[in-house]
């Protein structure tokens, strides 16, 4: 494992530690709003600042771009740290959330590594190495029809104006697809594509730490990422459609299409 990963998975693994034994206190939980329906609370603080302190301990001239508080310039390698992707989940005492930790160097992604606490899954990849469960290899799912697909989604819940696209993406795909998941972690989300859970997977209105680790997971099992215009933005735009080789044109046609219906200004590949 590179030695970038090892403190990434040491940092996810201490903030996981935390993150389990607060989730026995739930009633203990303190929270705030960030924005409308974005809760932020002490446990993500707390664990975000291990994390940093770990990664500090290590590399104190990188820099950090983490959710709740923390934006430290340094070195071309960028720690992207969300300490709790699926917090609404967490307050409501949901077991599925996770840590998310990618890192980037001179603009690529190189390195991710999403946990998950409650299960105790540790995903993590790098670029031309593959990704790994439990450091065995995954790959994304063979299913080659979308009638036999099972995919993953989140709801546009940031940026309410996408709210009629994202029934619109629904509509279809609920016909045309096995099923439809919304489980509350966009990370978890892309690691279950990379692993074969889901066949694919769609939202907009992400931010960068919510998808940058889960991104390279699935690039790393073989899967296909874009944006809604096809291209390669979606840590710009915040829009993903990510999916297993065969069935991405699938999806991503039915997604761009309707994207294109309902933002006729926009442009679409």
């Amino acid at each position: 494992m590179h030695p970038l990963v090892n403190i990434a998975v040491s940092a996810a693994r201490r903030a996981g530690k935390t993150v389990m034994h607060k989730s026995y206190r739930i009633d203990q939980l303190k929270f705030d709003f960030k924005g409308a329906r974005d809760f932020v609370t002490n446990v993500d603080v707390q664990a975000e600042e291990q994390i940093v302190e770990t990664i500090q301990e290590a590399y104190p001239n990188h820099t950090i771009i983490a959710e709740e508080q923390h934006s430290i310039p340094g070195s071309d390698i960028e720690w992207i740290i969300d300490p709790l992707d699926g917090t609404l989940n967490y307050i409501h005492g949901v077991p599925q959330y996770s840590i998310s930790i990618a890192i980037r160097q001179n603009g690529q992604l190189m390195h991710a590594v999403v946990y998950n606490p409650v299960q105790e899954e540790l995903f993590t990849a790098s670029r031309g190495v593959g990704a790994y469960l439990n450091d065995k290899r995954i790959r994304a799912s063979d299913t080659r029809k979308l009638d036999y697909a099972l995919i993953g989604t989140g709801f546009p819940y940031r940026e309410l104006d996408n709210v009629e696209l994202w029934i619109a993406i629904f509509r279809e795909l609920a016909k045309k697809t096995a099923g439809v998941r919304r489980p509350g972690s966009a990370a978890l989300d892309l690691a279950y594509v990379a692993c074969g859970r889901f066949d694919g997977f769609w939202e907009s209105g992400l931010k960068l730490w919510d998808m940058a680790a889960g991104a390279l997971l699935v690039q790393e099992a073989g899967g296909i990422i874009s944006d809604f215009n096809g291209d390669q933005e979606f840590l710009q735009t915040g829009m993903i459609i990510a999916g297993n080789s065969h069935l991405y044109d699938d999806l991503a046609g039915i997604i761009q299409r309707k994207y294109r219906e309902c933002h006729p200004k926009k442009r679409t590949a």
